[in-house]
């Protein structure tokens, strides 16, 4: 990989993962490049759901899912200097982007979800799964991944309490479902989601309570986007600059001594 031309993007725009295809000879040697990958993406959210994807596969990777990792491998190339930037907030504030993307998988058809987590313009938690549970409607799989973000929410506020650091406006939930977003704020709606009850209830709570506020974003500036599909490198570029990753603020400027 030393001459390889570096990536754009960690994957290709709209790519699928599947079963079928050949066997990669060597097992052992995509395991352990997948394996490195994943420390990496700690630091590194812009590559979670790449990483994500390839490690699926881990028991019986093709010949097409070592190409893919060769891809998030020219990718990182390419950003070696990238990583993720932090600024001192004038109004800190606790802010979440929520995003699911329905029946991605086509063998299993459960849906891939992922969120973002910022204090005061700063990126402090995320994460990009497929969900374990197989979702009947987008509306569904949009509200567990809600629900999984709004957990996290919750656990930073108690942690930001213990640190004498808790904001003073409430955290704010966004999501680009409206279906998803009338269930959390009109109970009327439950009578048709008995089967997320459990999400439901504890939303709901949350937000009637006051712990939680919940707010509409357009899908084109959601931002958890790039932690549920593989996105074409404008959209993608636009969601790094969002989420504050890049080069070092010196970089950025030219370097200067």
């Amino acid at each position: 990989m030393t001459d390889a031309k570096p990536a754009h993007t960690p994957l290709a725009a709209n790519i699928t993962f599947t079963t079928n295809g050949e066997p990669y000879s060597d097992v052992t040697h995509y395991r352990s490049i997948v394996g490195a990958l994943q420390y990496l993406t700690i630091t590194r959210s812009d590559l979670s759901y790449a990483v994500n994807q390839v490690s699926q596969f881990l028991h019986a990777p093709t010949i097409d899912h070592y190409q893919e990792v060769k891809r998030i491998l020219r990718y990182v190339k390419g950003t070696l200097t990238y990583g993720l930037t932090f600024s001192k907030p004038n109004q800190p504030s606790l802010l979440g982007f929520s995003d699911a993307d329905w029946a991605r998988c086509l063998e299993t058809r459960r849906s891939t979800y992922g969120y973002s987590i910022f204090l005061g313009g700063n990126l402090v938690s995320w994460s990009a799964k497929k969900q374990p549970t197989i979702s009947r409607s987008s509306c569904e799989s949009e509200y567990r991944a809600m629900a999984n973000t709004a957990a996290e929410m919750i656990w930073l506020t108690h942690l930001l309490t213990e640190l004498h650091a808790l904001p003073k406006d409430r955290p704010t939930l966004l999501c680009d479902n409206r279906s998803a977003l009338f269930m959390t704020q009109n109970p009327v709606y439950h009578k048709r989601v008995k089967h997320i009850e459990l999400d439901y209830h504890f939303i709901r709570e949350l937000v009637s309570s006051g712990k939680l506020h919940t707010r509409f974003i357009p899908t084109k500036l959601q931002v958890a986007d790039i932690f549920t599909k593989s996105l074409p490198r404008p959209q993608f570029e636009l969601f790094l600059k969002r989420l504050r990753i890049g080069p070092p603020p010196s970089r950025l400027r030219g370097d200067i001594n």
